[in-house]
């Protein structure tokens, strides 16, 4: 009766169990995965890429469920010039005038609301952290196999960014640099 009663339980439990999408955690590549920025200014544009430091999606069977990732803000890097005027943006964009990297060595996202909008994209809500402060976002993220993209539009005066901004300051003329920035990501897990 012990032994019937066991195997009765054990078949209930391990079919509640395999009834049930399993959630897993899977680690972003952070080597294979790409992130890039592109800035507005009233006489153009610049860009660039910035590295992941790690990140992680969260999954229940095939449908994500969440995430988090960290990006390593001393990675700023501008692609769209060389030299000296490379060096200086560079430098503009590490000081305390756009994302102060010497205090702030790193921006998170933490995924908190994701919503399905068809097979393979969902739409996403999370906690965006830049110079510590955190701010509501939400975007678009497709997922196919092992990668995943999103595109965000972030308003950096939302992080108290403001060096050129024309919501602060009167008179910029052609020296506006426009408050949202984009960034396209790319990842493979």
């Amino acid at each position: 009766m012990k032994t019937k009663l066991f195997s009765l339980a054990f078949a209930l439990v391990f079919g509640v169990v395999s009834a049930n999408p399993i959630d897993e955690k899977k680690t972003v590549d952070v080597e294979k995965s790409k992130v890039t920025w592109k800035g507005y200014k009233v006489t153009g544009s610049h860009e660039g890429t910035i590295s992941l430091k790690e990140g992680y999606l969260d999954f229940e069977g095939d449908k994500l469920t969440g995430g988090m990732f960290v990006v390593d803000m001393t990675t700023i890097n501008t692609t769209d010039l060389s030299g000296d005027m490379k060096g200086k943006l560079d430098g503009h964009l590490n000081s305390a005038d756009f994302f102060g990297v010497e205090e702030h060595k790193t921006s998170t996202l933490k995924i908190t609301d994701v919503k399905a909008k068809g097979k393979n994209a969902y739409e996403v809500t999370g906690d965006l952290t830049i110079k510590g402060t955190t701010k509501p976002i939400t975007f678009e993220m497709s997922v196919y196999g092992s990668k995943a993209t999103a595109s965000l539009k972030v308003d950096r005066a939302a992080y108290d960014i403001r060096y050129g901004s024309g919501s602060f300051f009167d008179n910029l003329g052609d020296k506006t640099i426009y408050d949202e920035f984009d960034l396209v990501v790319d990842l493979e897990f």
